[in-house]
């Protein structure tokens, strides 16, 4: 009876069977035997059979897990090698477990066990990194930025001519385009153009007696930190802090401070050209040579064609003085109208020394060996000699750390 039940057994088939039905199958085969045997215990002939016939089939069965083993490898290399014809990543080889779910046939997409794909997010434009203050939009032209301020003022104001009264009024100050561009990583053009007091007009209903001037413009040639050089062009004097940094946030102050409104003659430009750099970390210079003022303070209409003062005795105003100090001296900017042939000099030395946070300072200087423009007289009419100008300013500003305390002081 034992034989035929073990006869009847049916034949295992690999292609197509699962590993956890094979083990059932066993397992189930195993335990029928068992139960045979039980039933024969008292037989001890049978018994020693039915231990062989367990022997067999352990042996059996580690012949089909052997079997099923080297068929999953088979059926996993397979797959690699396909995945990579088709450029898809391949399956990762674990566990049996994972080898056997990879055999398995593809779930139906609506497979409750499988998330439903997610819709695809709407194409939202990614927010533009922050921009400082005046790079409101990236430029349609590479190397091109362009920056502006404007300074409005409305209040009261004492007018000297009305025995010191007060007076309600409105000045549209100055409105600034800065341009620059970058023709190279090295040479980087600059301008200032400033348009003063709502501009300039010539009809009677304008009501203007504005400016609209250039008051920088130049090309930087970058060298190496140690050394540049800024060409000839129209560009500020390197002296004191507020007339190289002379933008209305730069002072406390509605006007600029009463050294800037004379002594010196804030602000100051002229033809010029210079080189600077860095001498040490904190550390920088400018040495520049430009067109020299001229003590000569009248209209520029009384400039001759000869470019020098008007004859005497028409006379003129000075350029100098002790009331306006050098207010009215800056010499012309243009079409060749410059009543002297003096080159001036100017320097300048920044310091940020780093074992002072919040500490910065500077000391300038400027030099010209004659301020007297061609043809000066005095009131006499006796013809007036060279006069030369030396100036020198020194000049710091702290601020405190971790305060909105600043200390700035200045002499000229």
């Amino acid at each position: 009876m034992f034989s035929r039940q073990l006869a009847q057994l049916p034949a295992p088939v690999f292609a197509s069977t699962r590993h956890f039905a094979l083990t059932t199958f066993l397992v189930t085969t195993a335990v029928s035997i068992i139960g045979c045997g039980g039933a024969r215990a008292a037989d001890g002939d049978a018994n020693e059979v039915l231990m062989k016939k367990l022997a067999k089939m352990e042996q059996r069965i580690e012949i089909l897990e052997a079997e099923l083993k080297q068929k999953q490898t088979a059926s996993a290399e397979k797959q690699t090698s396909s995945s990579g014809k088709n450029g898809k990543p391949a399956m990762v080889q674990g566990s049996p477990k994972d080898a056997n779910a990879a055999a398995l046939p593809d779930q139906p997409k609506d497979a409750p066990d499988k998330p439903a794909p997610k819709s695809k997010p709407l194409d939202v434009a990614t927010p533009p990194p922050d921009k400082p203050i005046l790079g409101l939009a990236p430029s349609p032209v590479a190397g091109l930025s362009i920056g502006a301020y404007g300074e409005i003022k409305f209040g009261a104001m004492q007018n000297p001519a009305a025995n010191g009264q007060w007076q309600n009024g409105f000045d549209a100050a100055r409105f600034v385009l800065l341009p620059t561009y970058a023709i190279t990583d090295n040479i980087i053009f600059n301008a200032e153009i400033e348009f003063e007091h709502a501009g300039s007009g010539f009809d009677a209903d304008d009501k203007l007696h504005g400016t609209a001037e250039i008051e920088q413009l130049w090309i930087d040639f970058k060298i190496v930190d140690q050394f540049n050089w800024r060409a000839p062009g129209i560009d500020l004097i390197p002296i004191g802090y507020i007339n190289q940094h002379h933008e209305p946030t730069q002072f406390y102050s509605v006007n600029r401070p009463e050294l800037y409104n004379g002594l010196i003659p804030s602000t100051w430009m002229a033809g010029a050209s210079s080189v600077y750099g860095t001498i040490a970390d904190g550390l920088t210079y400018q040495f520049q040579a430009s067109s020299s003022i001229e003590d000569f303070g009248g209209d520029f209409g009384l400039r001759t064609d000869a470019n020098t003062v008007p004859p005497f005795p028409i006379g003129y105003a000075p350029g100098i003085s002790g009331l306006d100090a050098l207010a009215l001296s800056k010499p012309a900017k243009g079409d060749f109208r410059q009543l002297s042939d003096t080159v001036a000099y100017a320097g300048r030395l920044d310091f940020t020394p780093p074992v002072l946070p919040g500490f910065a300072g500077s000391i300038s200087g400027y030099f010209s060996p004659d301020v007297t423009p061609r043809g000066a007289y005095a009131d006499t009419g006796a013809l007036l000699g060279r006069n030369g100008v030396a100036m020198f300013d020194a000049e710091f500003r702290y601020r405190v750390p971790d305060t909105g305390l600043e200390l700035r002081g200045e002499y000229v």
